[in-house]
């Protein structure tokens, strides 16, 4: 286990988590709704305090991962000054603080990624949008004859490179032989021979690349363009969350990229990103200014982002024991003034709570039994 890797993960996780409980936290004192316990961590016993902050115990409990928030009367509207007291409005606006929370920092990190990167990739229809490479793998083919991020394919064995069919073509036609491919790159055009080999697990031949048709580099230099950016590029990955379902069902994306992964499936992917972003961060300089803006340490934080968003798009999702699933119990009360029986709520909720334990479980194991495949 790589102890950076672990830190930043357990970092990130935990950050993700806390965030989000201190959106409801800050919003239930500001609805003045008493708060018991802020915990970070998970709760154990023995746990230490912090401090006390108007009436709130500031704990810090021994499982690092994650955090939650106590507040009084939480499932019982006969506790005068708590959470299930609250009028629906109050109550509403609780649960929905920690997703919004996930979702603002998610607008933050990308504005941080935009800011160090100088701009976006974006998509670009006409003559100047040609195919970026977006990702080199290590170690591969195109790795070792010195492609780089950020390159633009311009030729390939002497034909025009527009689109992935175009390389899929050169890459096909040349195993185990070096192809000649022109990129751009700072303005001038470099050649460079790649010799493609067979990849069994694929069941084709690669030169290890990720790439982009259609892309151009977008520099971005104001505030204002940058947080316009960062909260419009969120609501993109929040809508390819949401339909992620519906294209799995129509089978518009291969089914391992909708899989559900647990702490494990998440330890992995993370440690690739760091490992990216250590070797980027050493590159050098000359490499790197090469490369600029494209080949820059910001992958792990791209990674903290997008799980910031998973987390506050899951915990929106109407089941019971999520806020989502506590926030539809709260909107007929907003139309009828009458409220469902707090016992059945209850009871709702603790039936969810438990079918979620499972189904973590389940999702945990699978990450052992049948680990995630990183390229």
């Amino acid at each position: 286990m790589d102890p950076l890797t672990l830190i930043v993960f357990i970092l990130a996780f935990s950050g993700m988590v806390v965030i989000h409980e201190f959106g409801h936290f800050i919003v239930a004192r500001w609805c003045s709704i008493e708060v018991e316990e802020f915990g970070i961590g998970l709760p154990t016993p023995g746990a230490i305090t912090l401090f006390t902050w108007k009436g709130t115990r500031f704990t810090l409990n021994w499982l690092p991962l994650g955090g939650f928030v106590r507040p009084k009367g939480e499932n019982d509207p006969n506790v005068q000054g708590g959470l299930a007291a609250a009028n629906p409005w109050k109550r509403l606006a609780v649960l929905s603080a920690g997703p919004a929370m996930n979702l603002i920092t998610a607008v933050v990190i990308f504005s941080v990624i935009i800011s160090i990167s100088g701009g976006i990739i974006t998509y670009q229809d006409g003559d100047n949008a040609r195919v970026l490479i977006t990702n080199v793998r290590p170690e591969s083919p195109a790795d070792q004859a010195g492609l780089q991020v950020g390159d633009v394919m311009i030729s390939g064995a002497g034909k025009p490179i527009n689109d992935s069919e175009d390389i899929r073509a050169v890459v096909e036609a040349s195993v185990d032989k070096p192809a000649a491919f022109v990129v751009e790159r700072a303005g001038e055009q470099i050649e460079i021979l790649i010799t493609p080999r067979f990849n069994q697990e694929e069941g084709r031949p690669l030169i290890g690349i990720e790439y982009c048709s259609g892309c151009v580099f977008k520099p971005i230099t104001s505030l204002g363009e940058n947080i316009q950016t960062s909260a419009r590029f969120t609501g993109l990955q929040i809508y390819q969350l949401i339909t992620l379902p519906v294209k799995l069902i129509r089978g518009t994306i291969p089914s391992d990229q909708g899989r559900v992964i647990g702490l494990k499936g998440i330890y992995d992917i993370m440690k690739q990103s760091v490992a990216n972003d250590v070797e980027a961060s050493q590159a050098p300089a000359a490499a790197s200014s090469s490369s600029s803006p494209y080949n820059k340490p910001v992958q792990t934080l791209f990674l903290i982002a997008a799980l910031s968003i998973s987390l506050g798009v899951f915990n929106l999702f109407p089941f019971p024991a999520l806020d989502g699933g506590r926030i539809i119990f709260v909107l007929p009360e907003l139309v009828t003034r009458r409220r469902v029986p707090h016992q059945f709520e209850n009871l709702v909720h603790g039936l969810g709570m438990t079918i979620l334990l499972i189904f973590m479980i389940y999702v945990n194991v699978m990450d052992f039994v049948n680990p995630i495949n990183i390229p």
